[in-house]
């Protein structure tokens, strides 16, 4: 599926690599919900989150880090991480996932560190 602004819920989109014939899946992610964003979840391989528009807090393994519009942040393989919108306003992430399909287990929020 292609990029969607019109379609309900936070991701708006996804292309697989395999779809374009490369090496990475990207996806596309906005919410104005202040506090919302992904479950805590892990890869097997890295991620890259582009934050286009507002501010989110990160969760990378046992770091917590805030990244505003421009800023990007790195999200290495077997490493459990989410993200937050920390408001105010929108919160729009480009996530590129570094696999040509896109792979993902999510886990308890219990097990978070």
């Amino acid at each position: 599926m292609l990029f969607d602004p019109a379609s309900s819920g936070p991701w708006r989109g996804s292309i697989d690599g395999l779809t374009l014939g490369g090496q990475n899946t990207v996806l596309a992610y906005g919410t104005d919900a202040i506090g919302a964003g992904p479950r805590l979840h892990v890869h097997p391989y890295d991620e890259t989150f582009i934050v286009i528009a507002g501010r989110a807090r990160f969760f990378v393994g046992d770091t917590t880090l805030d990244a505003g519009e421009g800023e990007v942040v790195f999200g290495p393989a077997g490493v459990p991480h989410r993200f937050e919108n920390l408001g105010p306003g929108r919160l729009q992430t480009i996530d590129i996932h570094h696999s040509p399909t896109w792979i993902q287990t999510d886990l308890d929020e219990a097990s978070q560190v």
